[in-house]
């Protein structure tokens, strides 16, 4: 099977599994959904000088890819894979950039979401981000606080456990992924994974809509 054709797969069942988490999930706040992003001061909203870039940033006019995500969702999941393969296919090329944003119906998404953030002070980002997604399945949709769980996970990481305690608990780490959701729903995010390419909302309606996106930002 060609290599396009295996993304065009791929992606096709993250379109589903978006809607299907959409319609699910939808925060209840209104509007079209996201919202082009047109000047300087919408571009910092999207991309914070504290956001997370997963691997190396692009070279100097590269394409900036940003994902509000959730580390619970399934379809997040779903996109996980493909994303890792986006990565290193545009390697240099695109700079991949993974936001906070989870949902009120997932139960331990905002806990991951700070148990990432505590990893990150220790910088174990993406470490703890392929964690997560690494391990979903056995996880995600439970109804029982997981704490203790993500602990081990960042014990398995070797952080020092202190600080990951104390970061973990604190109102600042609550604060950053809070940041990141509050200007999500700025953007106009209103399900996960949504994606930006270059400033602008792609609308996942077909498999080849992400790869379109990146291919033609990559040509202007």
């Amino acid at each position: 099977m060609q290599k396009q054709t295996k993304i065009s797969i791929a992606l096709a069942v993250v379109v589903t599994l978006v809607l299907a988490a959409m319609l699910l999930f939808l925060p209840g706040r209104g509007g079209d959904g996201p919202t082009a992003v047109t000047t300087a001061e919408e571009e910092s909203v999207l991309v914070r000088e504290d956001s997370h870039v997963l691997g190396e940033p692009a070279a100097e006019g590269g394409v900036t890819v940003v994902e509000f995500l959730d580390f619970e969702c399934e379809a997040c999941g779903a996109a996980y894979p493909f994303v890792e393969q986006l990565r290193k296919e545009y390697a240099g090329r695109v700079t991949f950039v993974a936001r906070y944003f989870p949902l009120p119906g997932h139960f331990n998404a905002e806990r991951a979401a700070r148990s990432v953030e505590s990893a990150a002070r220790q910088g174990k980002f993406e470490e703890m981000y392929q964690k997560m997604y690494d391990t979903q399945s056995s996880w995600g949709e439970g109804s029982e606080p997981l704490d203790d769980l993500f602990r081990s996970y960042a014990e398995e990481l070797g952080l020092d456990m202190a600080q990951y305690d104390a970061d973990y608990d604190s109102a600042e780490v609550a604060a950053r992924v809070k940041k990141d959701m509050d200007d999500g729903i700025e953007l106009g995010v209103q399900g996960t994974p949504t994606f930006f390419v270059d400033g602008e909302p792609v609308e996942l309606r077909s498999g080849d809509d992400l790869v379109r996106a990146v291919e033609d930002a990559l040509a202007e």
